[in-house]
């Protein structure tokens, strides 16, 4: 029943997703963010510890539920440890009402063509596995575009595309997510060739399957409308991909039907050293910010 009544939730909530999901390149920035130095730890499991925490404190703060939550993206290691004393995609939907993913990818390989395809997984499988059994939704999965480059972006979108129906496979819903780099001179063009890329795959799905999509936020409002509207897509959230949180939040009220998915905007302004009173004050602010721009469309 949990399956139908989170789809639902992920087509139809008004709220957004948020991106729990940094990985081990990017958590000495998120935890220097947070106010924790890279002197704070010695090791890397050290460091995750820390993480984890950061992450346990935001989906435990009281604000932190699926009335303006609607999803969290989850780090492998998140998912493989607990939250409030329950296994965390357990604690995610049971205690808060928050449909839980998980982040798949293992990073970028070099830059060729103008764009960042994913790694190898050859463990995927195994991965989803797993996530079938921790009670994991769906997943996402991240590609980076540099430029407006036709054969680059063809190229990443049919990787993204491959690699989700492996993923439906499992019977789990993938966020296919090819980032555009917010500060290339071609931006707007690389979005053209984006979308027409993905919707000749989108076209192509089994009219039983649905997707989700994570987009950086255009340069033309509603850009992606016909992504958005595309009966193969169950929904399309948008990442910060580096603009400051009003910035990103000001660009998604502007498009209709796309939701947040924020990371770095989503924990901007949090602090280890903030009291409990502190930081779930701020949490809350900024979720009902990130939520407003999510439903203003």
């Amino acid at each position: 029943m949990s399956k139908e009544q989170q789809a639902a939730q992920m087509r139809d909530g008004k709220g957004f997703v948020a991106a729990l999901d940094q990985s081990g390149g990017s958590t000495p920035k998120a935890l220097k963010l947070y106010g924790i130095e890279e002197d704070a730890y010695s090791s890397e499991a050290e460091m995750f510890d820390l993480i984890h925490a950061m992450r346990a404190r935001i989906a435990t703060a009281p604000a932190f539920t699926g009335d303006k939550v609607i999803g969290a993206i989850l780090f492998e290691m998140t998912m493989d440890r607990e939250i409030g004393g329950k296994p965390s995609a357990q604690f995610l939907w049971e205690e808060r009402g928050v449909v839980p993913f998980l982040k798949v990818d293992k990073g970028l390989a070099d830059d060729a063509d103008g764009v960042r395809l994913m790694k190898p997984m050859p463990d995927l499988d195994a991965l989803l596995e797993r996530a079938v059994a921790a009670g994991i939704f769906g997943t996402k999965m991240r590609s980076v575009i540099d430029a407006a480059s036709p054969s680059g972006i063809a190229a990443v979108v049919a990787q993204q595309f491959e690699v989700g129906a492996q993923i439906l496979g499992h019977g789990l819903v993938p966020i296919i997510e090819p980032e555009v780099t917010i500060t290339i001179a071609d931006k707007a063009d690389a979005e053209n060739l984006l979308r027409d890329e993905i919707l000749k795959h989108l076209d192509a799905l089994p009219d039983d399957k649905q997707v989700m999509l994570k987009l950086t936020l255009p340069e033309m409002a509603n850009h992606y409308k016909p992504l958005v509207e595309h009966p193969r897509v169950m929904r399309v959230v948008a990442l910060s991909g580096g603009y400051s949180r009003e910035e990103a939040n000001a660009r998604l009220a502007q498009n209709t039907g796309m939701i947040a998915s924020f990371s770095r905007a989503l924990t901007e302004g949090l602090s280890a050293q903030q009291s409990d009173d502190e930081f779930n004050a701020t949490i809350s602010a900024t979720i009902d910010d990130i939520r407003a721009a999510s439903v203003a469309g």
